[in-house]
């Protein structure tokens, strides 16, 4: 039984570092991170990006990676996006569900004042961002407008949260456990 991670939660949050981490804990789970697929593609084909609505170019090209991870590897996957759009998440699951996989959830409840103290001490490049976004305090106030779309329990197979750095190592460990009992 195969495994699908789904990590939940605003920039800065910590999805990527947990979803690294996880992956070297686990060599047989691999991460797939939306925000390579967008520096990649802000870097080399800009002129593609749509200026306004939906980023369908970013989101082909990380469902075809998805598709390929899903059908032509063994590996468990590693989602990590911010997944913060309630239908997206649960049409994902859906998906995962009907290819056999059990769902983990990983909400990142992380309080805004942490992420920006993040944002303050970050380099992070902003090469992922379209040309209509400025700076990564922009997309955690545009994130906020995600409020009450959550998960919920049932949502998945299993949901997990994160509330503070602390938190971790539990949650991997919690995975780990999973993982085990599927096996």
């Amino acid at each position: 039984m195969r495994l699908a991670v789904l990590t939940v939660g605003k920039t800065h949050s910590g999805k990527t570092t947990f979803a690294r981490t996880l992956e070297r804990e686990l060599p047989d789970f691999i991460v797939l991170d939306q925000d390579l697929q967008a520096e990649f593609i802000n870097t080399h084909y800009r002129k593609l990006v749509p200026e306004k609505g939906p980023n369908t170019f970013k989101m082909a090209l990380s469902q075809t990676i998805l598709n390929h991870a899903v059908e032509h590897t063994g590996h468990h996957i590693i989602l990590s996006n911010s997944n913060l759009d309630r239908d997206g998440r649960r049409d994902l699951l859906s998906r995962f569900g009907q290819k056999g996989f059990k769902t983990i959830l990983v909400d990142f409840q992380i309080p805004d004042s942490v992420l920006f103290k993040r944002i303050g001490e970050s380099g992070r490049s902003t090469t992922i961002f379209r040309t209509t976004t400025t700076s990564y305090e922009e997309v955690v106030q545009r994130q906020n407008g995600y409020h009450g779309n959550g998960p919920s329990e049932g949502e998945a197979d299993h949901l997990l949260t994160i509330r503070s750095e602390e938190e971790v190592i539990r949650i991997i460990d919690a995975i780990k456990k999973i993982k085990s009992i599927e096996e």
